[in-house]
C-alpha cells in the first residue's frame, strides 16, 4: 500500500475515533493524547480556513482538533498540556524552494549579504591578510542593484585588498561572481576566452575582462575552490536545519541535490538521528549522462522516507541564469541591453531530452525558469513529454516562474504545470526590473493575483541564501508588494498582492501540495503529521507592516519540540531585522535601554553628545535623548529613541520584541 493510501485510512479511524468520542455511553472514550496545546487561536489553514482552539498529538500525529470541550477526552494522567495563553498557531511552514546546503555553506564563508561593497572589500582583506599566499577566499551575498553605485563590480577592486589570493565572491542570486586577476589566471581565462553555452565573462568598454561571470562561465573557476568536506557539509546542514527551525519552518524543499550529498550528508543524518528537517530532494540534472542521469535510470521515486522525513521524487532543472545578471533568457532584448537576449541553458531540443530523462522514469520536474523565453522554452518540452507519455497527476513545477506572456501564464495553468515562486524575488527585483524589461512585460511579471485568479496556486519560498530564509518577510512581500523599509508606499504593483489567507496557504497547504504531500502535512487536521508553530502575534489581524517581524515561540514537527524562543533578552526588529549588539540590552521595569553606540552604528546614523544628552539624526529626522551610563556603557531608551525618530514602535511582549515600523 502507498503512503498516501495508509495516510488516508489513517485519517479515516482517526476521525471515527473522533466521532465515537461523542457517544460515551456506547463507546470507549480516545486514547489520551501525548500532549494537548489548549486555550488558543489556531489557524488550521484547512479547505474553510477553520479557526480551532485545541489540538491534540499522539505520536507523531494531529488526534484532535477542535474546541475546548472536545479535547478534554484526550487528557489523561500522562498527557502534557500547554496551555497557549491565547497565542496563534499555524502549521509548520514549508520552504517551497531553497538550497538548504547552501544556506549552511554561505554561514560558513564571507557573509556579503546586500552589504555596501566598501564594507565587502573591507571583509576580503580582512580573510586575505589572515590567509596563507595562494588560499581562496570565498563569500556569498553582494547585490550590486543597492549598491550607491549599481555598476558591476571590478576585478580591479578586489585585487587591490587581495593581490596573493585568489577571490569568489558570488551574487546572492547566485547566477553571478566577482572575482579578480589570480582567479582568472588560475583558470586560464583571458579576454579572448569564448563564452560558453549558457554563460557570459562581461568585458570591459575596451574588451577587457571585468571581474564578473555569469552562470556556465562561472565553471572553469568554481571548479578550482576547494569543495567542502563531507563533515563540513553535514554541519553546514544542521547550521541550516538550526535556522528554519527558528523561523518555524519544518519542511524545506532542496533545490538541486547531488548523488553524492543525498548519499553522504542526508542520508546519515537522517539515520543517527542528527536530522529532523523534512526535506523534499530535487535532484540536479544538467545531461543525460552521467552519475545524475544514471540515478534517474537505476532508482525509481521515493517518498516517505525516515518516517516522513526525506521523498526522494523530483528533478532540478536550469533554463537560464537570472534577471539581476541579465542572463535570464527572454523572448525579446533586453530593455537596458540592445541586441541581449539573455542565455539559454540548453537548446530546445537538449532541455527536452532532460525534461524527457526525468519524466519517463516517474519524476517530477522543477525546473529553474526565469526569463519569458526560458519559461516559454519549458513548456513547449513538458508539454511535448506529456503528450508522448500521458501521466496522472504528474504535477510538473516551474521554479520562480517569474517573466512570461500573458499566453504562456495561461498555457501553464491549463497544462497543470505548478509556479512555485518566491514572493521577496519581486520586492528585491523591483529596483530594476521595470530597466531590463520595460512596463508592458512586467504585466507578466511577478503576476501573483493574475495566476491565482486563473485557478492556479502559487507554492511560495525564499531561494535561500539568494534571499533571506526568513519566511516572514515572504509573507509580508506576498500581500504588501513592499520592501522591509514600507517601499513603495503604495506597493509595488499592488493589483497583484494576494491576501493573507492565500499567503500563509502558498507557504503550507500549496507547497504540501506542490511536493505530493497534502494528504500529510500543510494544514492542521486530524491523521496529519503534528508540525506547527507558536507565533507572538496574530498573523491575520496584526498590522501589516509588523508580518515581517514576526517571532516564532515554539516550533513543533511530529509532536516533537525542536525549536524554543530565548527570552532572557528583548529583541529589537528593524526593517525586518533583528539589532544586534555588543552588549547586553539594559531593561528597567517599563523601559528598554539599548547601548548607544550599537544602535547608531546599528541604524548608520549619525550622532552628537553634549551635557548627558545626545542628538540622533537619521535621514531627515533626528531626536535628542538623555544618556543612561551602565557599568560604562552608553544606553538610551528604545522606545524614545525610535519615536523620536519618527517611526511606530510596537511592543509584543510574549515574544519580549520591539517591532519599529517605519515612519508614521
Amino acid at each position: 500500500m502507498s503512503r498516501k493510501g495508509f495516510g488516508r485510512i489513517l485519517g479515516t479511524i482517526l476521525a471515527l475515533t473522533m466521532l465515537l468520542s461523542l457517544f460515551p455511553a456506547s463507546a470507549a472514550a480516545p486514547e489520551a493524547a501525548d500532549s494537548v496545546y489548549r486555550n488558543g487561536n489556531i489557524y488550521t489553514v484547512d479547505e474553510e480556513f477553520t479557526v480551532a482552539s485545541a489540538i491534540a498529538v499522539k505520536g507523531d500525529r494531529l488526534v484532535y482538533v477542535g474546541d475546548e470541550a472536545g479535547v478534554e477526552a484526550y487528557i489523561g494522567a500522562g498527557t502534557k498540556v500547554v496551555d497557549l495563553g491565547g497565542n496563534t498557531v499555524i502549521p509548520g511552514l514549508i520552504e517551497g524552494h531553497m538550497h538548504i546546503n547552501g544556506l549552511g555553506e554561505s554561514l560558513l564563508q564571507i557573509d556579503a549579504f546586500w552589504k555596501p561593497k566598501e564594507d565587502i572589500l573591507a571583509a576580503v582583506k580582512e580573510a586575505a591578510d589572515a590567509a596563507q599566499p595562494g588560499e581562496w577566499i570565498r563569500g556569498r551575498g553582494w547585490m550590486n542593484t543597492v549598491w550607491e553605485d549599481s555598476d558591476y563590480p571590478t576585478k580591479e577592486e578586489l585585487d587591490a585588498v587581495a593581490p596573493n589570493n585568489p577571490v569568489y565572491l558570488t551574487r546572492a542570486d547566485g547566477h553571478m561572481c566577482w572575482v579578480n586577476s589570480m582567479a582568472f589566471e588560475l583558470a586560464g581565462i583571458t579576454k579572448d576566452t569564448p563564452n560558453p553555452q549558457g554563460g557570459e565573462y562581461l568585458k570591459t568598454e575596451d574588451g577587457e575582462l571585468l571581474g564578473c561571470v555569469t552562470d556556465t562561465a562561472m565553471s572553469p573557476i568554481s571548479a578550482l575552490l576547494p569543495a567542502f568536506s563531507i563533515e563540513e557539509q553535514k554541519q553546514a546542514l544542521l547550521l541550516a536545519q538550526d535556522q528554519l527551525f527558528s523561523y518555524g519552518l519544518t519542511s524545506a524543499m532542496n533545490a538541486g541535490t547531488s548523488v553524492e550529498t543525498l548519499n553522504e550528508v542526508y542520508k546519515p543524518l537522517y539515520e543517527d538521528g542528527s536530522l529532523k528537517l523534512r526535506a523534499y530532494i530535487l535532484m540536479s540534472l544538467s545531461s543525460t549522462e552521467g552519475a545524475q542521469a544514471d540515478y534517474l535510470r537505476n532508482n525509481n521515486p521515493q517518498d516517505g522516507l525516515y518516517n516522513e522525513h526525506m521523498d526522494v521524487r523530483a528533478v532540478k532543472l536550469f533554463s537560464d541564469g537570472s534577471l539581476g545578471a541579465r542572463s535570464a533568457a527572454m523572448l525579446e532584448e533586453y530593455s537596458d541591453r540592445a541586441g541581449h537576449l539573455g542565455n539559454y541553458r540548453s537548446s530546445d531540443e537538449e532541455m527536452y531530452q532532460l525534461v524527457k530523462l526525468a519524466y519517463d522514469n516517474g519524476y517530477q520536474t522543477g525546473s529553474h525558469a526565469i526569463g519569458d523565453g526560458a519559461n516559454h522554452q519549458l513548456l513547449d518540452a513538458y508539454e511535448r513529454v506529456m503528450e508522448e507519455n500521458p501521466r496522472e497527476d504528474p504535477r510538473l513545477r516551474i521554479e520562480h516562474f517569474q517573466i512570461l506572456t500573458l499566453e504562456d501564464i495561461q498555457r501553464a495553468i491549463d497544462m497543470g504545470v505548478l509556479p512555485s515562486m518566491q514572493t521577496t524575488h519581486a520586492t528585491s527585483d523591483m529596483l530594476m526590473a521595470e530597466d531590463r524589461i520595460g512596463a508592458e512585460r512586467l504585466k507578466g511579471a511577478y503576476a501573483w493575483r493574475t495566476i491565482i485568479d486563473s485557478g492556479s496556486i502559487i507554492i511560495n519560498g525564499s531561494d535561500a541564501p539568494v534571499e533571506l530564509v526568513n519566511p516572514y518577510h515572504g509573507l509580508y512581500a506576498a500581500v504588501t508588494r513592499k520592501d522591509r523599509l514600507g517601499e513603495p508606499p503604495e506597493g509595488w504593483h499592488a493589483e497583484q498582492c494576494m491576501t493573507r489567507e492565500e499567503a500563509l496557504r502558498s507557504f503550507t497547504i500549496w507547497a504540501a501540495y506542490g511536493e505530493f504531500n497534502e494528504d500529510i502535512k500543510g494544514s492542521l487536521e486530524v491523521g496529519k503529521l503534528a508540525d506547527f508553530v507558536v507565533i507572538d502575534r496574530d498573523y491575520m489581524n496584526c498590522p501589516a507592516e509588523d508580518i515581517k517581524d514576526i517571532q516564532v515561540l515554539t516550533t513543533v514537527s511530529g509532536g516533537e519540540v525542536v525549536y524554543t524562543k530565548d527570552l532572557s533578552q528583548p529583541t529589537i526588529m528593524w526593517n525586518g531585522l533583528p539589532l544586534t549588539y555588543n552588549s547586553k540590552l539594559y531593561v528597567e521595569p517599563g523601559t528598554i535601554y539599548v547601548p548607544l553606540n550599537d544602535t547608531v552604528n546599528g541604524l548608520s546614523a549619525a550622532q552628537t553628545k553634549a551635557d548627558g544628552m545626545v542628538t540622533i539624526k537619521l535621514d531627515d529626522q533626528s531626536v535628542t535623548l538623555p544618556v543612561k551610563t551602565v557599568d560604562g556603557v552608553e544606553y538610551v531608551g528604545v522606545r524614545a529613541l525610535f519615536e523620536g525618530l519618527g517611526r511606530n514602535v510596537t511592543w509584543y511582549g510574549l515574544s519580549s520584541c520591539v517591532s519599529v515600523g517605519w515612519l508614521k
